[in-house]
């Protein structure tokens, strides 16, 4: 993944009076596994169907340990339309799992089997880490990635070479947020705040509407000091995760650095930001994470 910038740089506020930090130990942490398998269909790819395998399987680990609100139901749909196949996985009804993923223990593992019968492939993901029992209603935010527009009516996790990307944010309380994009090379590239800003978190308002990456979508003497991005690739198809951190308490931010490349966000390695993350959700019980998948095609 790489990025072609207009460097614009948004003034951030600073808020004077802050969010006092809620802390739990690590002792309410609790470990969790869980395994899924899932069918890997003509038109999909082994990165799809590891996707789908492992939000299976953390759902499944997640409701073993603390239980589900209400019944799952599981919707694969493929379609194939001017040569170009896509596959989509939902989850209808409103099903949620009572509790929180923290953070990984190991690496997931996947298997893939073949029916001797039916030739059909299946591949199985088995994953483990630390969970949080979820009390109370949680905070629940609005996150949606754009593709080549601002309004929601964007709202895309595919993308290809040179296109726009923007992020539109709402909240229902004041706090702190922070975007990641990770890569294919398992590089975290810090997207917000913007690169020229070093308190690694930007300052959120109850209830307003953002679109962020955008000028046009803040004040003139403002818009200077936005980043626009713009995703393209070097292979046929990558494969990116982009982390939306939001937390009504302030955090500490990543011990990214600035790239070696002047235009490329500041920087660290998957390993030292999944540390970062994890600690900050065991110390943060009102930290929500939102985790999108991002396909880029040449």
């Amino acid at each position: 993944m790489r990025f072609n910038f207009i460097l614009l740089i948004l003034l951030i506020c600073v808020t004077t009076v802050f969010a006092q930090r809620r802390q739990r130990s690590s002792d309410d942490l609790v470990d969790v596994c869980g395994e899924a398998i899932v069918e890997i269909m003509r038109n999909m790819t082994i990165e799809q169907a590891e996707q789908m395998a492992l939000e299976r399987a953390k759902f499944k680990a997640l409701a073993d340990a603390f239980g589900t609100s209400m019944s799952q139901e599981n919707i694969t749909q493929i379609t194939n339309q001017n040569d170009r196949s896509d596959t989509w996985f939902r989850m209808y009804g409103g099903s949620e799992v009572k509790g929180d993923w923290i953070e990984y223990t190991k690496k997931p593992e996947y298997k893939e089997t073949t029916d001797p019968k039916t030739k059909i492939k299946f591949l199985t993901a088995t994953v483990c880490g630390k969970a949080r029992e979820i009390v109370g209603a949680g905070i629940e935010v609005t996150a949606k990635v754009l593709r080549n527009g601002t309004e929601d009516i964007f709202e895309s996790s595919e993308f290809r070479n040179n296109d726009d990307i923007y992020l539109s944010f709402r909240s229902p309380v004041d706090g702190f947020l922070a975007v990641y994009l990770i890569d294919d090379n398992e590089m975290a590239y810090c997207l917000l705040p913007y690169m020229r800003d070093k308190t690694g978190k930007v300052s959120i308002e109850a209830g307003k509407d953002y679109v962020f990456f955008s000028r046009k979508h803040v004040d003139k003497e403002e818009a200077s000091r936005v980043d626009e991005y713009q995703l393209y690739c070097d292979k046929p198809v990558e494969y990116n995760r982009m982390f939306i951190i939001f937390s009504p308490n302030e955090f500490i931010k990543a011990n990214d650095r600035q790239s070696a490349a002047e235009l490329i966000p500041r920087e660290l390695p998957y390993n030292a930001f999944h540390s970062w993350l994890s600690t900050n959700r065991r110390n943060d019980v009102d930290m929500r994470v939102d985790t999108k998948t991002i396909t880029i095609k040449k």
